[in-house]
């Protein structure tokens, strides 16, 4: 061999060439070099030397990057689906490369071939996800995570006439494209590994229910001045002796909410979160999807579990789950199925709700969004928008309460004809205040605007702010 083959070829072995050939004399072939640059592959193959040879490999390029890497995922050996849709797919997106078997001569020279399967070309799957909104959504989560020092965050952005999910983004994030270091936190997709209690975000359909079950009417006065219940006391943020269905969605009143719980059977709000969606599979069949933790068996409750659950406590549910729900409140009531992959022919959705008061409730939701409302820093100027903000206290890894919080505002847009939901969580923020309506909200406003624009979804004005009777 001379010093020219030489060089190339102790450049083209990780380790020396003798060492490795004499280590691995019982197998039929070894790799020198693994995901060698391809000029080094060509400039050995130009050697033609005597029993080595090149496998060239496809390796995947995600040009959104860290914006789609958890729900895309990544894939290892021979492009072997490792996580998120990569590995869901896994045996759809994988190439055939065909067989060939070969007679060959002493020297190495091929005589016949014995057989030999073309091989296939891989399908191409076509995803819902729109990569401009995709790219968005999580620059603006990126931002508020990072802004207020939390510790994780998830966005969810779902079509609400057909079920796609347009984005879904998680942060911390990852490079796809050099992930050998990524840590688990990194590579974790919020949007439906985690599971949260959903505090407020519940509220619209708790008055749903009271709505369809005669409990209040739309100009019921309820009475909001704090109160006890099994010795816990129930009390707003801020003082209303009374407030209409409205009003408590503007408000975000728990003490509104518990009443209407109270009146109910202890099972009802469990049925009616239930057809939304919350506590069920999505379906999508993305690796580690949490069903978080739904309380379906439960046949005794006490008063202020009744109370607390009217108010998004002692149930989880993901982030893909709420956004869900609202999608099916914003399309009047029917339950689309999920999904990442976008859709040939429309999919006939379940009626889950009246959809006339499904429609009266998103009416109520666009009080929060007005002067006066939890939510008003997420108003989008021109566009009316159905939202409800939420916090709630976060669940430490001994079952308590440890301190922390979780932030959401979710909603559908444009409110006089819903087009899209969209679900924002900020997960533990440090930095600033705590409320859904001071750290999600932003976030919400922030990428549902560019949303609209990016669909083409003409401005449908906002109307005269709500004003909801109250007494003293």
């Amino acid at each position: 061999m001379n010093k020219t083959k030489g060089c190339l070829i102790a450049n083209f072995a990780t380790v020396p060439l003798r060492r490795t050939i004499q280590d691995n004399s019982d197998k039929e072939f070894l790799f020198l070099k693994k995901k060698s640059p391809l000029s080094l592959s060509r400039a050995v193959s130009q050697l033609h030397l005597p029993g080595i040879s090149q496998k060239y490999n496809e390796n995947r390029y995600y040009p959104l990057g860290e914006a789609s890497a958890s729900l895309i995922g990544v894939t290892g050996a021979e492009n072997r689906g490792l996580s998120g849709i990569e590995q869901s797919f896994n045996t759809v997106l994988r190439k055939d490369f065909g067989v060939k078997k070969i007679r060959k001569n002493a020297r190495g020279g091929v005589i016949s071939v014995i057989q030999y399967d073309a091989p296939e070309t891989a399908p191409a799957i076509r995803l819902s996800i729109d990569s401009v909104l995709q790219y968005i959504v999580y620059s603006r989560l990126r931002e508020g995570v990072e802004q207020h020092h939390a510790q994780s965050g998830a966005a969810v952005l779902v079509s609400v006439n057909t079920g796609e999910i347009l984005a879904m983004a998680s942060y911390p994030s990852f490079n796809p494209n050099r992930f050998s270091g990524a840590t688990s936190a990194e590579m974790r997709n919020v949007a439906i590994n985690d599971s949260f209690e959903p505090g407020s975000t519940v509220k619209p359909f708790v008055i749903l229910e009271g709505l369809r079950r005669h409990i209040i009417s739309s100009s019921t006065l309820l009475d909001t001045r704090p109160f006890r219940v099994d010795g816990h006391l129930i009390r707003d943020v801020g003082y209303w002796p009374a407030l209409t269905p409205t009003g408590i969605l503007q408000k975000s009143s728990d003490t509104g909410v518990s009443h209407i719980a109270l009146a109910m059977p202890s099972d009802a709000l469990v049925k009616t979160y239930s057809s939304f969606g919350l506590g069920k599979p999505t379906g999508l069949g993305l690796p580690g999807e949490s069903t978080g933790y739904f309380p379906f068996s439960r046949h005794r409750w006490a008063d202020i579990e009744r109370a607390t659950f009217a108010f998004g406590y002692g149930l989880r549910v993901t982030p893909l789950q709420l956004a869900r729900a609202y999608a099916t409140l914003g399309a009047c009531g029917v339950y689309h199925p999920l999904s990442v992959t976008r859709l040939s022919a429309p999919v006939y959705g379940e009626q889950v709700a009246d959809p006339k008061l499904a429609d009266a409730v998103i009416r109520m939701m666009e009080s929060d969004v007005l002067p006066g409302g939890s939510g008003v820093r997420a108003a989008v100027p021109g566009y009316r928008l159905a939202i409800k903000t939420g916090t709630a206290e976060k669940l430490g890894a001994g079952g308590k309460y440890d301190g922390g919080h979780i932030t959401y505002t979710a909603g559908v847009a444009p409110a006089s004809r819903p087009e899209v939901a969209l679900v924002v969580v900020i997960n533990n923020p440090k930095a600033g205040q705590h409320f859904g309506g001071s750290v999600a909200a932003p976030v919400f406003g922030q990428i549902i605007g560019p949303v609209l624009t990016r669909l083409k979804i003409a401005p449908d004005a906002l109307r005269a702010p709500v004003v909801h009777r109250q007494s003293g």
